[in-house]
C-alpha cells in the first residue's frame, strides 16, 4: 500500500502516527508530494478526486481517502483496538475535537500563508481560533480521563492538532490556562511514533 503525505498535514500525521503504533510501516510506503489548495499534486489527484491528502492507495480495491477512513480501515486491518468497542462514541467524538482543531488551524494558516496580506480577513483568523479555544478548553475540562486512558485515535488526533498548533501557530500560546492539558501533551509527544513524525 501507498500513502500520499505531505509531512506539515495533521490530518496525515495521525495516519502516520497510527501505522507506527499498529506496527504496519513495512505494509504501508509513505509517498511525500509537495500539494496545495492552488496546485495539487498530480499523484495525490490520482488517489482522491478532491486531490486532498491523506489518500491510501490499495493493491485490491479504490483508494481510501480522508484521514478518519483511513485510521479506520488501518486498525481493523491488524485489529489493533484504538476505537475500541466499550467507548467507541467518545473516542470517534474526541478524535473529531481533534480533527476540528486542524480543520480551523489548517484554514488560519491557508489565509495567513497563502492570501496577500492585504486580502486576509483578520476577523475570520480570529473566529478560527476562538473554535480552536473552545475545543482546547473542553479537553481539558472534559476529556483529561479519555486523555490518560489507554491509547485510542482520539488521543492520536488530539496529539497531532495540538503539535499543528505550535508548527503554525505557536505565537498564540494555546498553553495559557491548560496546563493539564499541555502536560499531557508534553508527554505525548515523547512516544517515538510522535516523534519519528515531527514536520521539520
Amino acid at each position: 500500500m501507498q500513502l500520499i503525505t505531505a509531512a506539515a498535514s495533521p490530518f496525515v500525521r495521525k495516519v502516520r502516527v497510527l501505522i507506527r503504533e499498529t506496527g504496519q510501516l513495512e505494509d504501508v510506503q509513505e509517498v511525500f508530494v509537495a500539494t496545495a489548495p492552488t496546485a495539487v499534486d498530480p499523484q495525490a489527484k490520482a488517489a482522491n478526486p478532491t486531490g486532498r491528502i491523506p489518500a491510501l492507495v490499495r493493491p485490491d480495491g479504490p483508494a481510501l481517502y480522508d484521514s478518519r477512513v483511513i485510521t479506520r480501515y488501518l486498525d481493523a486491518r491488524v485489529g489493533a483496538g484504538l476505537y475500541p468497542e466499550r467507548d467507541l462514541w467518545d473516542v470517534l467524538t474526541l478524535e473529531a475535537t481533534g480533527d476540528e482543531i486542524m480543520n480551523s488551524t489548517v484554514a488560519m494558516s491557508y489565509e495567513l500563508r497563502l492570501r496577500p496580506q492585504d486580502k486576509q480577513w483578520d476577523d475570520w483568523v480570529d473566529a478560527q481560533w476562538n473554535k480552536v479555544l473552545g475545543a482546547v478548553t473542553a479537553l481539558q475540562s472534559r476529556w483529561m480521563a479519555h486523555l490518560n486512558a489507554p491509547l485510542n485515535m482520539g488521543q492520536i488526533s488530539v496529539a497531532c492538532a495540538l503539535a499543528y498548533i505550535d508548527l503554525r501557530h505557536d505565537q498564540r500560546n494555546w498553553r495559557q490556562g491548560h496546563d493539564t492539558l499541555a502536560a499531557w501533551f508534553a508527554e505525548f509527544s515523547e512516544r517515538p511514533s510522535m516523534m519519528e513524525t515531527k514536520p521539520e
